[in-house]
């Protein structure tokens, strides 16, 4: 059995198939190809997505500096997904997810940088799992597994708000990372500010700024705790591939460690 691909080479491949799609104005023969090389593998449908996405981000680049027409139409840009025909176009200029939503998935020991078509950004940390949703008035994250640090646009007319459980994470335009545990959610905050709280108790919630760290339990307790910039660095080592250690009991060290051990 050949080694598992990897996901910089299924990001590359899928960015190839937008780029030939774009082309080929979906040929019958290669949306055929197209479906049986996503059926191969259920990771590569993420990744197609994402990278129709960047695609329709840099039409509407080359469309706001003129160097292309407006359409009269949707773009082109379709792709048969899983096992019946599902539209996945990138609409005219302006428009948002043509398909709805972008669901990613890490598996353990894997750490994957995600670019959003607003500008944003998102690092998804070890098995973790989040379902994106952007609209013109809200962009939404549905934390659905683990641990992710995003990198927020600013943009006032359109909120980034994540879900997590029964915790809310609201910002504009800032940096923070959300982790989610078995009965509470942890938000550490790199850059700006945001609020947080938990469902139903808006008016209860919290404000945290570069450098805090926040805990929202799932019996109804939202609280800062006073942390710092190293403190928040040191957390999230893991977005440049390390882990650090430093202060943990033994037993949280192993825990912390198997998150990313295989074995």
């Amino acid at each position: 059995m050949g080694n598992r691909e990897s996901a910089e080479e299924i990001e590359t491949a899928a960015q190839a198939w937008v780029v030939r799609l774009d082309r080929e104005d979906d040929q019958p023969d290669s949306l055929r190809e197209l479906e049986a090389w996503l059926g191969q593998d259920p990771r590569r449908e993420g990744a197609f997505l994402r990278a129709q996405a960047i695609w329709a981000r840099l039409d509407r680049a080359a469309l706001a500096e003129g160097r292309i027409d407006a359409p009269s139409s949707p773009s082109r840009r379709r792709a048969l997904v899983g096992s019946g025909a599902v539209a996945v176009a990138a609409a005219s200029a302006g428009a948002w997810f043509a398909f709805g939503g972008l669901h990613v998935e890490t598996a353990r020991g894997e750490v994957r940088h995600v670019p959003l078509p607003d500008g944003s950004g998102l690092d998804l940390n070890t098995k973790s799992r989040i379902s994106v949703a952007m609209e013109p008035s809200r962009r939404t994250m549905r934390l659905e597994l683990g641990e992710a640090w995003f990198q927020v646009k600013k943009d006032p007319a359109s909120p980034f708000v994540v879900e997590a459980g029964s915790a809310r994470i609201r910002a504009i335009g800032t940096a923070f990372a959300v982790r989610r545990y078995e009965d509470s959610v942890e938000v550490l905050v790199t850059e700006g500010v945001v609020s947080a709280w938990l469902l139903g108790r808006e008016q209860s919630a919290i404000r945290l700024e570069a450098g805090d760290k926040g805990r929202l339990v799932s019996e109804g307790v939202a609280s800062r705790i006073a942390s710092g910039p190293a403190e928040i660095d040191r957390r999230l080592a893991w977005r440049s591939g390390k882990i650090d250690l430093a202060g943990e009991s033994l037993e949280q060290a192993v825990s912390e460690f198997n998150r990313y051990n295989r074995r």
